[in-house]
């Protein structure tokens, strides 16, 4: 018989991860994001990683 091993497929076993602490994280899977933000009068655009926590998962997952 052959052992059977599982892999966690979470965000903090990923190589596209960048832990933040405190189980959050940023998602450099894809370039970042563009937000678009209008504070009173003003607009700013800024570019963002989407921010995760340690326990998500998706379909990008590459193991550090």
């Amino acid at each position: 018989m052959s052992a059977t091993t599982t892999e966690t497929k979470t965000c903090a076993a990923c190589a596209n991860w960048n832990n933040l602490g405190s189980e959050t994280g940023e998602c450099r899977a894809k370039a970042p994001q563009t937000i678009v933000l209008k504070i009173d009068e003003e607009t700013k655009v800024e570019s963002r990683f989407p921010v995760t926590k340690a326990d998500d998962w998706c379909g990008e997952f590459v193991a550090k």
